[in-house]
């Protein structure tokens, strides 16, 4: 029989390379830092952020990790067959929901949030670059560089891209400012929820609890001991800005584009954004559309980028193969567990009985929730709620700039009020989206 030295010689040669390997990539580490500081300067970045080569940020983590689990594994060794060749883990997924604002990205975004224990779920994060970029940034392309590179990071874990935008800046990787920080349970539960101190962060609410300062360093050890990851985002204007993304070897990542019948989501923004649409309700009330006017041409804009990106992804080029779905909120509003059942489905994610409990008990409210925010709906009323809300000189405007869109994604145009008004006539046409 071998002696218990000889046996623990294996296990100790294998902890020592993977030490070796860990001080090889502190240092490569550490010098990129230095140099991604100097090129990258916090308040005025003027170029496209290339996280890539920080990478070794992410495979230190799992060489820690692996570490870890070496040392307690007690001579078996079988948790080493769980990372893939890339370094990453087998079975991780990354979800991308893309959308616009209004378009109910938020309450589809809680299809995922509650998928349970193993998903880490991040909402619209790429607020901070364009509270603090948008107006600064020299064009569209920079700062879609930017949103790609930042979403690179944290599907990687690595929350230090996105600190570089958060103001405040945060304080030894500790902030209270993090944009809608209590929508994601992954950041409200124990340990990154830390308890609240008296008198200091009260207002910093988590819905079922109350937190202290969020912990960066804690949001990123939650986030790679997830084995999904999802993040929703209104901020990525074009599909196609994100190849390298899709490309990166070290993950699995599938895109969901959300879109809602244009005229919809004016609606819901005249309510929602009221103050920055108010020449939309003057033009309610006068009756007369300039279309030359900037706000007629961006609508026509966000339509075409929208439209833009689905004929991408519908056409499935190479590096969007099987990794892009196109679902309307419609659809989801209509049959809720059917459109979650297909989404999950093509992450190649169970349906988790949490996600589907979640979705039975907010698509079916007998009252819905107050506030123009709230995920708590009788989703079958959602769908048609609008053609009450919105002129019908208005819905014209959107029909004549966004015909196209509409017609894409199976939309149907009315010619009059009182086709508008009544609610016996779909204004949506069966169809399906490969």
């Amino acid at each position: 029989m071998q002696s218990q030295d000889s046996r623990m010689k294996p296990k100790y040669a294998i902890v020592f390379i993977c030490i070796v390997a860990l001080v090889i990539i502190e240092k490569e580490s550490s010098i990129i830092s230095r140099v991604s500081d100097k090129l990258i300067q916090r308040q005025t970045p003027q170029t496209p952020l290339d996280y890539n080569n920080t990478a070794s940020n992410g495979s230190m983590s799992m060489f820690k990790m692996l570490l870890s689990k070496l040392i307690g594994a007690k001579g078996n060794f079988s948790d080493l067959s769980y990372f893939g060749r890339n370094g990453y883990r087998v079975g991780h997924k990354h979800i991308l929901l893309l959308a616009t604002t209004r378009t109910g990205s938020s309450f589809v975004g809680e299809f995922f949030n509650h998928h349970g224990d193993n998903m880490f779920y991040l909402f619209e994060p790429l607020w901070h670059i364009e509270s603090m970029l948008a107006k600064n940034a020299n064009s569209g392309t920079v700062l879609a560089g930017i949103y790609r590179d930042v979403l690179q990071g944290l599907f990687l874990c690595d929350f230090s891209f996105l600190e570089k935008f958060i103001s405040p800046p945060p304080q030894d990787h500790i902030t209270t400012d993090l944009f809608r920080r209590e929508s994601s349970l992954s950041l409200c539960e124990e340990p990154v929820c830390s308890p609240v101190i008296k008198g200091v962060f009260e207002r910093y609410h988590c819905k079922t609890r109350r937190c202290g300062p969020l912990n960066l360093t804690l949001a990123t050890e939650s986030c790679l001991s997830k084995q999904h990851h999802a993040i929703k985002t209104v901020r990525v204007h074009q599909l196609d800005t994100l190849q390298p993304l899709v490309e990166d070897p070290r993950m699995d990542v599938r895109v969901i584009q959300l879109v809602r019948d244009p005229r919809a989501v004016l609606a819901s923004r005249m309510v929602a954004f009221s103050s920055k649409y108010q020449t939309w309700k003057t033009w309610a009330q006068d009756g007369r559309v300039p279309e030359d006017n900037e706000e007629v041409k961006r609508l026509k804009g966000n339509c075409d980028n929208i439209r833009m990106s689905a004929e991408v992804g519908l056409s499935q080029p190479g590096w969007l193969r099987n990794r892009y779905m196109l679902v309307r909120y419609e659809d989801i509003a209509r049959y809720p567990i059917q459109k979650a059942e297909e989404m999950y489905r093509f992450t190649g994610i169970p349906f988790s009985p949490q996600a589907r409990e979640w979705i039975l008990r907010n698509t079916q409210a007998t009252q819905e929730a107050s506030g123009v925010y709230s995920t708590q709906k009788k989703s079958s009323e959602q769908a048609h709620k609008w053609r009450f809300k919105i002129p019908f000189t208005l819905a014209q405007v959107v029909q004549r700039v966004c015909g196209p869109t509409m017609k894409l994604f199976g939309y149907r145009f009315v010619d009059d009020k009182k086709t508008l008004i009544n609610k016996s006539i779909s204004l949506l046409e069966d169809k399906l989206f490969h």
